[in-house]
């Protein structure tokens, strides 16, 4: 998992092969800066959905901090978190990026890109000293972020009647999933966000608990994740 030290070139890290019913994204970048021995680094965190984007944030940042000592950079792409590239930026090999990516994967980060700035300070922090210290500025930038857990689901659709919507609100309600739409004529119309792993149950417990009275209109596969409370679909 080197990270070779090879100023502008960024080097794949690996590729994993795990399917994964959930993971975490950056949903909203965030910045940090930390100060070590009068070297300033700076975290800009960004979520990314290819290469292509994470190169041109990164390039984004290195012309911003044009005079910048070191732009060193990390990125994870995939819900399996297929590619993994880093570059030290001409930081001894292994103390940049290398770490850098580590957070990410330690925090289970998915399509996230990560540039941190160093403006140094006039002294030396040693192999150990600048490990440290990237690694401190990805997971500050982490925590200045958005992070939303994605998961792939359904978009139930569902009619009942007037007997039975109290039932499969108390059922929803159990099982922690939200209503997100709702029409209300002669019937009940119902949309709720389901976990793969919880659709086949909650169809079980919502006809037994309306005595069959639900018809299940459509089942849509969908990628969602809560944010800000609220549940929202990705493409």
């Amino acid at each position: 998992m080197d990270c070779k030290h090879s100023g502008e070139h960024l080097h794949q890290i690996q590729e994993r092969k795990e399917v994964m019913n959930s993971y975490k994204a950056v949903y909203q970048g965030g910045e940090a800066e930390i100060v070590e021995k009068k070297s300033r680094f700076i975290a800009t965190v960004q979520p990314v959905e290819s290469e292509e984007e994470a190169l041109e944030f990164i390039a984004g940042l290195k012309k911003k901090y044009w005079n910048a000592t070191h732009n060193c950079s990390a990125f994870v792409v995939g819900e399996r978190q297929e590619l993994q590239r880093c570059s030290d930026d001409g930081e001894p090999q292994g103390t940049a990026g290398r770490p850098m990516i580590e957070v990410l994967l330690g925090e289970g980060i998915h399509n996230a890109a990560v540039v941190v700035t160093r403006y140094f300070g006039g002294t030396l922090l040693g192999t150990g000293g600048l490990v440290r210290a990237y690694s401190k500025a990805v997971q500050e930038g982490l925590k200045n972020s958005v992070i939303i857990e994605k998961q792939q689901g359904f978009l139930l659709k569902m009619e009942t009647d007037y007997n039975g919507i109290g039932k499969i609100q108390y059922l929803l309600g159990q099982k922690g999933l939200i209503i997100t739409d709702s029409e209300y004529t002669d019937k009940v119309k119902i949309e709720t966000l389901v976990p793969e792993e919880m659709l086949e149950k909650l169809k079980d417990d919502i006809t037994e608990g309306t005595n069959g009275r639900t018809v299940f209109e459509e089942c849509t596969q969908v990628c969602f994740a809560m944010v800000n409370g609220r549940p929202e679909i990705f493409d």
